[in-house]
Formats: structure tokens, C-alpha cells, sequence
């Protein structure tokens, strides 16, 4: 896909998927996770985003990876963009991004680096390296200060990177960063709905979305408000998911580690929603029983408001 066309593709919802895996999780479930991409597809997803957070990335191998890709790419239809996540030193990127390739994916997500330690013209050389080693589009995922504004100002210069997902939760620093960047890059809110009005204000054309795995039809809805300016339609629809991305801050019972419902939430409510969610791997644990209950009360409200045909995404058809 030609770069441009592919920055293009990120300007609409970004869904993060899960992973379901066997009852015993020793194993990803493929013909359910086909199942569920095929149905989201049908409702109107197009940018796909596997081997993310959501999906589990750290819980799986590099073989699970790739064959999670393969699912994506075979599930979807020929709209749809595959984006996956890569971590780790420059020759594992590399190899993966390969893999990926073959596999069929348009794009590789460089996960927020997890180096202990690192150096703002280190970090340039690495992603730097990590372009000049793939012909796959870059999207940059920053997380938190560890990756610097002027890091991204240097990087975003390199043709190959076509997005960046910004997943801090600081408004002002994302509009500076949009001015500061001069690379043509798409914007994309990182930290999912609760954040989508403010974001879409300061230059973000797309977000992220975790809920979207099993309520596809209201983070849709969502995004068709924000592309028409009605705002007082978006407020309504965020605010009805916010206490969905609440829980999903949650520690879960039993922990004090923020965001340790996140993945648990998504795969309960696909549960629910009739798709295959399953049981998470370690590190992560099943909600427990009182956020279960939680989970069916805020489900059955919002699905109830938004039980009509998805909205077909704008541009995307």
C-alpha cells in the first residue's frame, strides 16, 4: 500500500484486538478469532490492529504472533488494514516486521520502547534502523515521556512512518506535538474513547478502541459524530462508554497495579456480546465476579442503545 494511502487509512477507528485463546490458554483459538474479526469487519471495521496490549502482545510468542497476523489478514476483508505490533531490539523488530509481511500486513506498530535505559539520539537510531530494515509502514507508539517530542519531530521525517498513536492522556502535550511535528503523519489518539472529542479537537483523525471489540457498533457511531462535527451526539455516545473505560482503569480485586482490568473487561464483553473473549494469559487474571456484574449492567444499557446497523465509516468504503 502506497504511503500516503496508508496514512489515510489510519484516519478512521483503530481496533485493538484480542486474542482468544483455549480454554487451558495453551493455545490462540484461530477459527474463533477468525469468527470475531469477520463479524467486526461486517459491522464496519476497517483498520485492524493486532499483537497490541489488547492482544495480549507479551503473553505470546513470535510464532503465535504471526499467525495471529495471518488470521487478521485472511479474516478481513480487501478494505481492511492490518497494523502489528512489534517490541523489542532492532534485529527482533526486524524479523518480525519481515514475518509480517509475508503474512500479508500493511504496517508495523513499533510498541513503546521497554528499555530500561535509553538516549534521545539512541532512540532516533533505533527507529531510524527499524525503517531502513523494513519496507512496511511505520506507525510510532508512544506511551509516556520516555519517548520525547523531539524525538518524534526527528523520526516522523522518515517517509516510511505514516502514523503515530499517542497514548498519553495530557491534551496540551499532544496539540504541541502536532505543531511541533512537521512530518506528514496521522495522528491517532491512542488512549480510546473517553479521550476521542478532545484529541479530534487538537489533530487527531483517528483513536483507538479496546470496547469496540464487542460494542463495534457504538465506538462507530461515535466516530461518524466526530467526522460530522456533532458534537452534542459525540458527548452523548462518550459518555454513555465512559464507565466501560472506568472499569477498565481498575486494578481488579486483589491488586493495587493500575489498568489490570483492561484486557479482562474486553474479553468478558465479547463474551457477552457473543463474540469468543476466553480467559486472559499471565500476567493478566479474569475479572472477578463483582466487575463481572459491573460489566453485564453497563453492557446491557449501551447495547440497548445502539442495537441499530452500524454506521458505515466515512472514507472508508
Amino acid at each position: 500500500m502506497q504511503p500516503q494511502r496508508l496514512r489515510s487509512s489510519f484516519e478512521t477507528v483503530a481496533f485493538t484486538t484480542a486474542v482468544p485463546f483455549t480454554d487451558d490458554t495453551e493455545a490462540v483459538d484461530h477459527d474463533a478469532l477468525a469468527d470475531n474479526l469477520s463479524r467486526l469487519y461486517r459491522e464496519g471495521a476497517r483498520l485492524f490492529v493486532p499483537c497490541g496490549n489488547t492482544g495480549e502482545y507479551y503473553a505470546l510468542t513470535d510464532e503465535e504472533r504471526v499467525a495471529v497476523v495471518e488470521t487478521h489478514v485472511e479474516a478481513t476483508g480487501p478494505e481492511a488494514t492490518v497494523a502489528a505490533g512489534a517490541a523489542g531490539n532492532v534485529p527482533e523488530v526486524a524479523e518480525l516486521a519481515s514475518a509480517y509481511e509475508t503474512a500479508g500486513a500493511d504496517a508495523v506498530m513499533v510498541m513503546h520502547p521497554d528499555h530500561t535505559y535509553s538516549h534521545e539520539r539512541g532512540l532516533e537510531a533505533y527507529y531510524e534502523s527499524i525503517c531502513d530494515a523494513t519496507d512496511l509502514g511505520i506507525v510510532i507508539y508512544k506511551r509516556d515521556s520516555d519517548l520525547p517530542r523531539s524525538v518524534l519531530a526527528d523520526v516522523c521525517d522518515h517517509d516510511q512512518v505514516v502514523a503515530v498513536k499517542f497514548a498519553v492522556d495530557d491534551v496540551n502535550e499532544f496539540a504541541q506535538t502536532v505543531q511541533d511535528v512537521d512530518g506528514d503523519v496521522t495522528w491517532v489518539n491512542g488512549i480510546a474513547e473517553r479521550w476521542a472529542l478532545s484529541f479530534a479537537i487538537e489533530g487527531a483523525t483517528g483513536y483507538t478502541t479496546g470496547i469496540g471489540n464487542f460494542l463495534p457498533r457504538a465506538t462507530l457511531a461515535l466516530y461518524d459524530a466526530i467526522q460530522k462535527e456533532q458534537w452534542e451526539r459525540a458527548k452523548t455516545i462518550q459518555r454513555s462508554l465512559r464507565p466501560l473505560e472506568d472499569l477498565r482503569d481498575e486494578s481488579g480485586e486483589g491488586s493495587d497495579i493500575e489498568g489490570g482490568n483492561n484486557v479482562p473487561v474486553v474479553k468478558y464483553g465479547m463474551d457477552l456480546a457473543g463474540y469468543t473473549g476466553g480467559p486472559v494469559r499471565e500476567p493478566l487474571v479474569d475479572l472477578c465476579e463483582r466487575d463481572r456484574e459491573r460489566l453485564d449492567q453497563h453492557f446491557s444499557r449501551v447495547r440497548g442503545t445502539f442495537d441499530e446497523p452500524a454506521q458505515t465509516q466515512q472514507g472508508t468504503d
